[in-house]
């Protein structure tokens, strides 16, 4: 029973959307830089999970529920593991804006666990959150633990020749009690299959910074289709993984 409450709480934190350690104080950089973006066509995405946690290997599925347009966008995600069921649900929602996507709230309610919201509050320009008291100042294009890889592929749809290796994008990201700069750096063009078969890609990875404990997060964006995140996995330095690789997606 001990092992599989350890395994359980394991599966949490993997499954949350980029769940990567977040800083513990309002430091480090803020950036704010105003980028072209051209938000992927509305679609329902249909993934296969594999983890690997505390020695055990699991399957599972995750849809995602992605809607742009009118100047809005809106992100439902629904994460569920063999033995465990639903373990994860998130929402984003807000606008789009000069900066690409633009939250107004982040959603979060894990098994076992009380929900959490994330709130961008534009009138006050002002970041909160209700698990903690800190806040952060809105400079422009902020994103929530759910956006945050929707903004890259705004980003690389809008200009898909500067997305080459080498190149890096910095944003600055809420989680559940604080923010913190993420820097993703493009690794190379390379072939993911996904469930309809082989597709090119561009590959991103996200490290935890030099001497931390957080996550790896590399993500595979699609050219070919509408730049959509075809592939995401989750890399602890222990060895234990959630790989999330695109079956299926139909556009609305």
């Amino acid at each position: 029973m001990k092992k599989m409450t350890t395994l359980c709480a394991g599966l949490l934190l993997a499954f949350s959307t980029c769940t990567v350690h977040a800083a513990e104080a309002a430091n480090g950089e803020h950036p704010s830089s105003k980028r072209p973006t051209s938000a992927p066509p509305s679609a329902d995405l249909s993934y296969s999970l594999k983890i690997k946690q505390s020695g055990l290997s699991l399957n599972g599925t995750a849809t995602v529920q992605w809607r742009a347009g009118d100047g809005k966008y809106s992100i439902a995600t629904e994460s569920r593991a063999a033995i465990f069921g639903k373990v994860v649900e998130n929402r984003s929602e807000g606008a789009i804006d000069d900066f690409g996507l633009a939250p107004a709230s982040f959603y979060e309610k894990r098994l076992r666990k009380d929900p959490y919201t994330t709130s961008f509050k534009r009138a006050e320009k002002t970041i909160a959150f209700t698990e903690s008291d800190v806040t952060y100042p809105i400079l422009g294009g902020e994103q929530d633990r759910s956006s945050a890889q929707w903004q890259l592929a705004a980003m690389a749809r809008a200009t898909p020749d500067k997305f080459k290796p080498g190149s890096e994008w910095h944003l600055f990201v809420a989680g559940r009690r604080d923010a913190e700069q993420w820097s993703f750096k493009v690794l190379k063009n390379e072939t993911v299959q996904i469930g309809s078969g082989e597709v090119n890609t561009v590959h991103l990875v996200k490290a935890p910074p030099p001497d931390a404990q957080g996550q790896q997060v590399d993500l595979w964006l699609a050219p070919s289709m509408d730049w959509y995140p075809v592939r995401v996995r989750f890399n602890d330095n222990d060895g234990d993984f959630v790989d999330q690789t695109l079956e299926k997606v139909v556009k609305k």
